[in-house]
């Protein structure tokens, strides 16, 4: 529970355009490990979920910043 702390924690100090690029990297990452995980089973196939889990909090905490401000 402590390490999805420390993910919004570290969330806490981005801006909008950070977050934004930092969305855009996990998405690809994302990519990465489905199309490996399509031609040979990953190792820790939980990796896919986390990060899907991750970047829809970015997501949140982008949408968070536009509507503040």
């Amino acid at each position: 529970m402590s390490k999805k702390v420390d993910f919004m924690n570290s969330l806490a100090g981005l801006n909008a355009q950070d977050l934004s690029a930092r969305i855009q990297e996990d998405e690809q990452r994302l990519k990465k490990l489905e199309f490996a995980h399509g031609i040979s089973p990953l190792e820790n196939p939980m990796s896919i979920r986390i990060l899907r889990r991750e970047i829809a909090r970015l997501k949140t905490e982008l949408r968070k910043k536009q509507l503040n401000g």
